[in-house]
């Protein structure tokens, strides 16, 4: 690779006066209309012709596994009458059921996929093996407001595993810029300047729009609308995302090779894991993930999903069917979709592309939120976008399959407030046995009580085998690496990963009802109408504040002590019967701060951990040796002339001023550099909005920059 050098470069002054940007080749996209139903003859060339059977198979095991368990619970609930009670319970009980059902089968297939068909992974790697390939590609690097040293870091080390399979030249590469903090947005350009002086190609090119509109579907389809005319397929790619060029190699070729499909997705493994939190999601994902996806691949066939990043798309498919509609009303469930990639799936595939995923082809990567009070913030964020899709379910002509994806989209959330109603009901029911004094001798002629209990024996196997359907997967992933001694030296042996399983467990036992209340709140929420807006997402280590941890915490903790309270008023064992739920509820505060710090580093060990990836290792050398700090956007513009022109050179040709576009903050930050004597004077009265104004015009600036 070279050695890595931190001493700063001076811009280059033709580079700096050019804008980064290739000439426009426009690609119409049509408006998107979910109550047209596009008709077409193409149909997508299926994985295995026996693809009716496979998920009448995971539909009838779902079916059979819920009608089975919702009798057993019936026999449960039914002695001496089912009131009303115990029929919202039974109820309740068979939607949650069927949801686990589904999940438990689908996993079983990828069980089996992957124990007939284990996949050397070291095969990716080998560039010797690679395929040849022979169309233009787009790299497309979304970014809003993140760090961007570490953001070209990645670039960069991406750039030069491409540029080493020697297919290089079929790359364009493209950092589509929504960042609305003026000092990111100088500091992105800055590292843009600096990442093409340093792995030398022309390929690399740099968007800033100033307009958010549909955010980052907005953004793609606003690349493919300007550029996307003379590029066979896009890339897309997250913040956090990285992939090995071999990867990217054969996930052209893949489509390459299917005229029908419109999207080929991977399956991004976790990396960079710190805290405890976010090491057990790499830990799970990487362990659970491979057997999960190839199920639901095994099943789904030409009718996937898509996951908003690390996957291949034609783009002349995506400019054709995947343009989103407004969805009517306000917001949180009209306006702009925010979960756009189900939605974009669904439509390429009602337009006859198929959408297609290679659960085991390696070589993609992704991070995770460092903490879960930062989970919690991103799932908000899903919540909403999924909830949205009720709007787009009845949509015409969609696949049933696709339709499918919305309905598991939506049950993800919903079904956190039905558990929590679910665990209330069986405390009424407890409480009301407790307290309310039973009728043994009903109304009317009877020789015999009506004795009102449960079968406490048969309840006791339900709750074993319902939490079986949850932990069984997890141990058929133990028994796929266990079976494969190389992935198992990976993992730090058969007894450190049995180790990791179990912790896994209890660590998720502790923090699934915190969950439950913060989706649960969430989905509140948006029912009340309230909106999640676009927040950047935290990239470093997971330390929470401590004022913080309360206040996040503190519905969690409240939840628990009125449940200990209720389940302590009725029985001892009742108590100890709920405290699975109560006891991550009770101590939520101090669950949550120990898990945003740091792991054990001898737990949750994943091959990429032991062993980092060529690509990942090259990312994290130039991250830790790039230059972290972001200077204010004028200080840094008026140090930098070079830095300064390029800028100005970025800037989209100036608009017709009209009465309806006059920029209210441009007019006052003109007017505050009017009114300062110095360039610090007005730098200090500017607001980061007034900032990001006059950094959008070309004459506020240079008068701005001049000033002594």
């Amino acid at each position: 690779m070279g050695t890595l050098s931190t001493a700063p470069r001076p811009i280059a002054g033709d580079i700096a006066s050019q804008r980064l940007l290739p000439p426009e080749s426009p690609l119409p996209m049509a408006p998107g209309d979910l109550g047209k139903s596009r008709v077409s003859d193409r149909v997508p060339a299926p994985v295995a012709t026996t693809m009716a059977w496979r998920r009448g198979l995971i539909l009838f095991s779902t079916a059979a596994l819920t009608g089975t368990g919702g009798y057993e619970m019936y026999r449960v609930l039914q002695v001496g009458g089912v009131t009303v009670l115990e029929a919202m319970v039974l109820a309740l009980f068979l939607v949650l059921l069927a949801w686990v059902a589904f999940s438990f089968a689908s996993a079983v297939a990828g069980f089996f996929v992957l124990l007939v068909h284990r996949p050397d992974e070291d095969d990716v790697a080998s560039v010797a093996k690679l395929p040849a390939i022979a169309s233009r590609t787009a790299m497309l690097l979304p970014t809003y407001n993140e760090d961007p040293h570490r953001l070209t870091a990645r670039l960069r080390a991406m750039i030069e595993s491409l540029e080493a399979t020697s297919h290089g030249e079929l790359f364009d590469w493209f950092v589509l810029s929504d960042s609305t903090d003026p000092d990111i947005w100088v500091a992105e350009e800055k590292a843009l300047l600096a990442l093409r002086q340093a792995v030398g190609t022309p390929r690399l090119y740099y968007r800033h729009r100033a307009d958010n509109t549909a955010r980052k579907a907005g953004n793609i389809s606003e690349w493919i609308t300007r550029f996307g005319g003379v590029y066979d397929f896009m890339i897309v790619l997250d913040a956090d995302s990285l992939m090995s060029g071999q990867t990217i190699v054969r996930l052209v070729h893949a489509i390459e090779t299917n005229p029908t499909a419109g999207l080929v997705q991977t399956l991004p493994m976790i990396v960079n894991a710190r805290s405890l939190f976010s090491r057990v999601q790499q830990f799970a994902g990487r362990l659970y993930g491979p057997m999960i996806a190839a199920g639901v691949a095994w099943w789904h066939g030409s009718e996937g999903n898509y996951w908003g990043h690390n996957a291949i798309i034609r783009v002349s498919a995506f400019a054709e069917a995947a343009a989103l509609p407004q969805l009517r009303g306000p917001k949180p469930f009209g306006g702009h979709i925010l979960s756009h990639d189900f939605v974009e799936a669904a439509l390429m595939r009602r337009a006859g592309w198929g959408i297609h995923m290679l659960p085991t082809l390696g070589g993609s990567y992704e991070e995770v939120p460092p903490s879960l009070l930062d989970f919690a913030a991103r799932d908000r964020r899903w919540c909403q976008g999924n909830l949205q899709h009720l709007a787009v379910v009845p949509a015409r002509g969609l696949h049933w399959v696709s339709r499918l994806h919305f309905i598991v989209g939506i049950g993800a959330y919903l079904t956190a407030p039905l558990w929590l109603l679910f665990l209330l009901l069986g405390m009424l029911i407890s409480l009301q046995a407790r307290f309310v004094r039973p009728e043994y001798f009903p109304k009317g002629f009877s020789l015999f009580p009506a004795w009102p209990a449960q079968d406490p024996v048969l309840a006791i196997w339900v709750f074993v085998a319902t939490m079986g359907l949850l932990l069984v997967p997890k141990l058929l992933s133990l028994v796929l690496v266990w079976t494969r001694q190389s992935v198992r030296g990976q993992f730090g042996g058969a007894f450190r990963v049995l180790a990791g399983v179990f912790a896994e467990i209890v660590v998720s036992a502790l923090l699934a009802p915190v969950m439950m209340i913060f989706q649960s709140v969430a989905v509140l929420d948006i029912l009340a109408g309230r909106d999640a807006g676009w927040q950047t997402q935290r990239r470093d280590d997971g330390t929470v504040e401590r004022r913080e941890l309360y206040r996040k915490y503190g519905i969690p903790t409240a939840c628990g002590v009125a449940m200990a309270a209720s389940a302590y008023a009725v029985s001892l064992p009742l108590l100890l019967w709920m405290s699975p739920v109560i006891v991550g509820l009770l101590f939520a505060v101090p669950i949550g701060a120990l898990t945003a710090g740091p792991s054990p580093s001898k737990l949750f060990i994943t091959p990429e951990a032991a062993k980092p990836p060529p690509v990942l290792h090259r990312a994290n050398e130039l991250s830790a040796l790039a230059d972290a700090g972001v200077k204010p956007a004028l200080v840094a513009l008026r140090e930098d002339a070079a830095l300064s022109s390029f800028h100005l050179a970025q800037l989209p040709p100036p608009r017709a001023i009209r009465p309806d576009t006059i920029d209210a903050h441009l007019a006052v930050g003109r007017a505050k550099i009017d009114a300062s004597d110095t360039f610090e004077q007005a730098a200090a009265y500017l607001s980061s909005r007034e900032v990001f104004s006059i950094l959008s015009d070309r004459s506020v600036l240079s008068t701005m920059l001049q000033k002594r």
